[in-house]
């Protein structure tokens, strides 16, 4: 049995709730889920809009209050988001961005500004982006340097947010290629959180379906797609 990278138990996300004359029960965003994560393996997952997913991911990273149990076996994830140009600081060069978070793990300058270039060129961009900002790259670049931001920390986990969804299909494509490379490169392990599920039958080992905080089906990619026990996984599959 491979060995967790990320183990996840009893996991409880709750908001609370107002009302002018009754005191309302928190709402519960995640719902008691338990779910593993093995070394260099693509965990999916998918749901509709407002089912939980990115609420999941936040706990993960530390960005939500949580019940339950959230165990690392390596370092802190990091985040490659749906939106690239809302997560880059417009005011930065993309060299500026991808140095920073190396200030505090080194100390030499000179081999942060080599592991720099070196982690552009693994992303597919030239050392002449370093001298660039944000605004000036088109979407699928900016997708990449986000990739390039969470990288560059050598994570063993990366959680994916929709990376896909703002990128135009041939673009898709290309980024999904990159991950696929990297992930293979680097032995990485992903969360690829998403709601087309024909992205994650590409990328992805396993798969979570989750429906109103809670998980509803999970297995492997081949057996989900090919036999849904569950009346909403086969509605969202009949949809594709």
């Amino acid at each position: 049995m491979a060995e967790p990278i990320l183990e996840v138990r009893n996991l409880t996300v709750s908001y609370a709730s107002s009302g002018f004359f009754i005191k309302k029960p928190p709402f519960e965003a995640v719902k008691n889920v338990s779910f593993s994560i093995e070394k260099g393996e693509i965990l999916g997952l998918v749901g509709e809009s407002g089912c939980g997913k990115t609420t999941l991911s936040k706990a993960l990273l530390g960005m939500e209050s949580y019940e339950g149990e959230i165990i690392h076996h390596t370092a802190r994830p990091q985040m490659v988001f749906q939106d690239p140009y809302g997560s880059l600081n417009p005011s930065k060069t993309i060299g500026w961005l991808l140095e920073e978070p190396l200030r505090i793990l080194k100390s030499d300058r000179a081999s942060r500004k080599r592991l720099v270039l070196e982690m552009l060129e693994k992303v597919g961009l030239g050392s002449e982006y370093a001298s660039r900002k944000p605004q000036e790259l088109s979407g699928g670049q900016r997708q990449r340097i986000s990739i390039a931001m969470a990288l560059i920390q050598q994570p063993g986990l990366i959680i994916a947010d929709e990376p896909v969804s703002s990128l135009d299909v041939t673009i898709q494509a290309q980024i999904l290629d990159l991950l696929l490379d990297l992930h293979r490169e680097f032995e990485l392990s992903y969360l690829f959180i998403s709601h087309d599920l024909y992205v994650i039958y590409q990328i992805c080992d396993r798969v979570i379906v989750m429906k109103d905080g809670a998980f509803v089906e999970s297995g492997a990619v081949d057996d989900i797609f090919d036999n849904p026990r569950h009346e909403y996984v086969k509605n969202l599959l009949a949809s594709v």
